[in-house]
């Protein structure tokens, strides 16, 4: 039953069994470079896209219990580790992307909430969302994914639990942390004003993400169809044990969610790529990316900024050796 799930309703093998057939009708040889390539596309790109509205509509749904006032009064009622760990969780309910998640944690450090507490939250939201669990599953299967989520979440606890230790409150820009907090009355939404929110959600999402969906899965195709094997091996397999920290330092320029990233890593791993190494390069992307480390330099000061960095690096670069090591027994 599981299996079937995973194949047929996470991975829809049924849709790229159908877009197989079709293209096969009109002539075209799937299993050359160019007819591969357009059968990768086509199926990757709608795969994508119906995973991405049916989980942003049910996240979103869940989100709407959750709006910044309340996280914050949720937070605010727990001290130390146990506080890390909830931030960390909260972040799983939040949007996709790095650069979505950064307001949140102004928001949050401006409230007065403990930096270390802000810093797991920070950490967690774009790394290890709902949605990256349900994706990973129908792509790397449950035992990947569940591990990956952990090992998500025991960076962003133990990252902030760090930052908190290392007393850098005043690292944080004068703006935040001089700024007053407004508790804002929450209106009780009905059942019908959240799922119109959760659909206000996934079409603007889906228009935000489409284009790096496009990208990415193009990416996937050339790398699936056009480069031999043999240079992926090469450059990521096992025989380069660098393979982890060099896709991890790749990952950092590129600005993508966890929706972009899933055809590259699939097609990587097909070629031979090790699974730490596709793993660490969604996690420098998703987590690391240029443009959100640009945006958060506007709320923190190089210090602390290059210390979030380190702790985040380090991290995914021993959870990449980890997958690695354990490669084998969970595939």
């Amino acid at each position: 039953m599981w299996t079937f799930i995973q194949n047929e309703v996470l991975g829809m093998a049924w849709l790229e069994r159908s877009i197989r057939a079709g293209l096969t009708a009109l002539g075209l040889d799937t299993g050359g470079k160019i007819g591969g390539s357009i059968h990768f596309f086509i199926y990757d790109c709608i795969k994508i896209m119906v995973l991405l509205g049916v989980l942003i509509l049910l996240i979103s749904y869940i989100q709407s219990f959750f709006p910044p006032e309340r996280s914050k009064r949720i937070l605010g009622r727990f001290r130390g580790i146990g506080a890390n760990c909830v931030a960390a969780l909260l972040g799983t309910v939040t949007p996709f992307c790095s650069c979505s998640s950064i307001p949140l944690f102004i928001g949050f450090t401006s409230a007065g909430l403990p930096l270390g507490v802000t810093f797991s939250f920070l950490i967690s939201s774009p790394m290890v969302d709902l949605g990256s669990l349900v994706l990973l599953m129908s792509i790397f299967g449950w035992k990947v994914a569940i591990i990956y989520v952990a090992l998500g979440l025991v960076i962003a606890v133990a990252g902030g639990t760090l930052i908190e230790r290392l007393h850098m409150e005043s690292q944080v820009e004068e703006f935040i942390r001089n700024a007053k907090s407004i508790d804002l009355p929450q209106e009780e939404l009905h059942f019908r004003d959240r799922l119109k929110y959760a659909w206000e959600q996934v079409v603007g999402t889906a228009k935000k993400v489409f284009p790096y969906v496009l990208i990415g899965v193009g990416i996937g195709a050339v790398i699936h169809n056009w480069i031999p094997e043999a240079w992926v091996i090469k450059a990521l397999g096992g025989n380069n044990p660098f393979g982890v920290a060099v896709a991890t330092v790749v990952g950092i320029p590129m600005y993508a969610d966890i929706f972009g990233t899933i055809p590259i890593a699939e097609a990587l791993l097909a070629k031979g790529a090790l699974l730490g190494v596709v793993l660490s390069f969604m996690m420098g992307v998703t987590t690391l990316s240029l443009p959100s480390m640009v945006m958060l330099r506007k709320a923190v000061k190089p210090r602390l900024l290059g210390t979030f960095i380190t702790i985040c690096a380090i991290g995914i670069i021993l959870v990449g050796y980890f997958f690695n090591a354990i490669q084998n027994l969970i595939i």
